[in-house]
């Protein structure tokens, strides 16, 4: 064999899958048809989430349902023409989302979202000190606009931080505006939770940690990732400069993982979240310390390298629809006054695609009906938070090593 894994995918679950693999020995190549970073993991709020410990559920409530169904809000937008195609999944998903159902995603999801953190630290570690320099501790603050909302917010939140044993601050009024002078009287409270970590450039940081895989010997190849096939007990696949083969295969393709496993029969309930993000000049003379969720109209905007990023809520369409740009706009009418956001930056949005299951939970595991094909991918809005401690989980598994958690919730054969 060429190798002996081959992944498939060169975002940040990918990479960390590769270096966990590498660092047990295995001869791995990274294969995207792009560069590491350049996919899902180039467009996020660059949060390390370890305050994630409820899953992004369906709404349940009847306001919630008559106010999305006009289809006006800015936290949600979805195409008519798509609609039809979604409404099975979009049935599971609210099925799921039932509270007792929730619950359990929650329990599942924990022991990933405890470990998201020390994971990343581990890599930075090793990465060097530019990549460590990528990653703040400020944590994020979920912004209020009315008091009524924070008050509801604010209850539950303290329920969750005591239960998981988080550190979270209640600020209102001026200790809002003292905590982050940036912001505008637009919002009245905040939560402010302190244990998440912030990037300020997320592909930059799955650049650096594609570079500590290339340095201890990874190879990173530009391939197509749909070409790879079983072939006498091994995985082949098509590379620039030719076939390369390996006894085992991992799918980290996040929301294009299908091209590869519904081709081998798989039936996979994953789809694709839409969201954008744009760039702007900061005009405020105080700058914005880490990123602030407008929690009621469900955008964020995160202080990246770059400028000011503002990142959109769900855009509900077909994977390969042509951008739309409606919930930028929508967000950008709320943002530009609340944040001082300037002028763009960059010459169109980016549209990225968040990977989603019904039920709330990756899919991490062996493929059940081929031997040597592993899936890693589902992440939806915490591919950035998860991958590392993904990638730990897996090789775990992939070299019989007692995993650090039960893998059971993740297996695909759940569906």
């Amino acid at each position: 064999m060429d190798f002996d894994v081959v992944v498939l995918g060169a975002g940040i679950v990918g990479v960390s899958c590769a270096i966990h693999l590498q660092d047990r020995s295995r001869r791995v190549a990274l294969l995207d048809r792009g560069a590491p970073g350049e996919g899902t993991s180039f467009g996020n709020a660059g949060l390390i989430e370890r305050s994630a410990v409820m899953p992004f559920a369906f709404p349940r409530s009847l306001g919630a349902l008559l106010r999305y169904a006009r289809n006006q809000s800015t936290d949600l937008y979805w195409d008519y023409k798509a609609l039809p195609s979604f409404a099975p999944w979009l049935a599971r998903y609210w099925h799921e989302s039932a509270p007792e159902r929730l619950a359990g995603a929650a329990r599942d999801m924990l022991p990933l979202v405890r470990l998201c953190v020390d994971e990343h630290d581990a890599l930075l570690a090793r990465a060097g000190a530019d990549a460590a320099a990528l990653v703040h501790r400020q944590g994020w603050i979920e912004a209020f606009r009315t008091p009524s909302e924070y008050s509801a917010a604010a209850k539950h939140a303290e329920e969750l931080a005591r239960a998981h044993g988080l550190t979270l601050d209640t600020l209102e009024g001026a200790a809002l505006r003292e905590r982050e002078p940036a912001l505008a009287d637009a919002f009245c409270a905040g939560l402010h939770w302190r244990d998440p970590a912030s990037v300020t450039d997320p592909a930059a940081l799955t650049k650096a940690y594609a570079a500590l895989f290339e340095a201890n010997g990874g190879q990173i190849v530009s391939g197509d990732a749909a070409t790879a096939r079983p072939e006498n007990d091994a995985w082949t696949v098509q590379t620039s400069n030719g076939a390369i083969s390996a006894r085992e295969l991992v799918v980290a393709l996040g929301p294009w993982s299908d091209l590869v496993f519904a081709p081998l029969g798989y039936r996979i309930p994953l789809r694709a979240k839409r969201g954008y993000h744009m760039h702007y000049e900061a005009t405020r003379e105080v700058p914005l310390g880490r990123p602030i969720l407008d929690r009621e109209q469900g955008y964020v905007i995160a202080p990246m390298q770059r400028g000011l990023r503002l990142t959109t809520g769900i855009e509900l369409a077909a994977r390969e629809a042509p951008p739309t740009g409606i919930q930028l706009d929508r967000a950008e009418a709320y943002a530009r006054p609340a944040f001082g956001l300037g002028q763009r930056l960059d010459p169109r949005p980016w549209l990225g695609l968040r990977p989603c299951t019904p039920d709330m939970r990756p899919v991490i595991g062996p493929a059940p009906r081929h031997r040597g094909l592993w899936f890693a991918f589902g992440h939806a809005h915490h591919g950035l938070t998860l991958g590392p401690v993904t990638g730990r989980l897996l090789a775990e598994m992939m070299t019989g090593a007692t995993p650090f958690t039960d893998p059971r919730p993740y297996r695909p054969e759940r569906f």
